[in-house]
């Protein structure tokens, strides 16, 4: 059953005619939430946000969710991180699909099966984790988007506490922490409620003496090394 009597995305228009939304007015992403916590507080920060990368027409990141292909989605156009206004036509060029240079080579590869394997082994990170799900924009929290970059996975704890999840398949090196800081500052600027916490884990083949010296003092950032165990039967023919 649904929760409320409109979609989220009819909601949204709303909000559009509350602010006489037009031309090239633009809104920032928390006018958006202000008025849907003044007037549906139920409604939740993580889907809203989801519900604006899918309705605007240049976010790299929409490409992971389901479009309709009439072209009832492509309602906006980001100008930056937080500003969005309404998609013209005319005027807007939509860029290509770009694939990240990091996609090519068998490293990308060997790194996507593990994220995979890891993404339906939560468990094996810790007891009680499991994948981000929102349900509404059938999006989880596998390579999720976050403004053109993508969290490799976006977990929930046992307390329902957002858990960023970045993978080296290699070595880690220092310069991880920023990208995961990142990540993690921006989930709890935009997803968080209640003031749940947001914690960090950082999953390498090899964790590097830089990378414990730049952890150091971080009580909120996991370290992690993997181990791959291979195991062959042999049947009978």
């Amino acid at each position: 059953m649904p929760k409320f009597e409109k979609s989220t995305t009819e909601l949204i228009k709303d909000f559009f005619l509350s602010i006489g939304l037009q031309g090239e007015k633009t809104f920032k992403r928390h006018d958006l939430y202000n008025w849907f916590n003044k007037n549906y507080p139920d409604a939740k920060r993580t889907t809203l946000y989801c519900h604006l990368v899918k309705l605007s027409v240049n976010n790299p990141t929409r490409k992971n969710y389901n479009i309709r292909a009439d072209g009832s989605d492509d309602i906006l156009y980001q100008m930056d991180s937080d500003t969005f206004r309404l998609y013209d036509k005319i005027k807007d060029v939509v860029p290509p699909e770009v694939i990240p240079p990091e996609e090519n080579g068998h490293e990308f590869a060997y790194e996507k099966d593990l994220k995979n394997f890891l993404a339906k082994n939560m468990s094996i990170i810790e007891s009680g984790l499991k994948l981000y799900e929102d349900e509404e924009n059938k999006k989880n929290g596998l390579e999720f988007p976050v403004d053109g970059r993508y969290i490799d996975i976006l977990a929930l704890d046992k307390n329902n506490n957002f858990v960023v999840v970045e993978l080296k398949v290699s070595r880690g090196y220092d310069k991880v922490v920023g990208q995961l800081l990142r990540y993690k500052n921006w989930v709890r600027r935009n997803m968080t409620e209640d003031g749940k916490r947001v914690r960090g884990i950082i999953i390498c083949k090899e964790i590097t003496d830089d990378l414990l010296l730049a952890c150091d003092g971080l009580d909120d950032i996991e370290l992690f090394e993997y181990e791959l165990d291979i195991k062959l039967h042999k049947r009978t023919i």
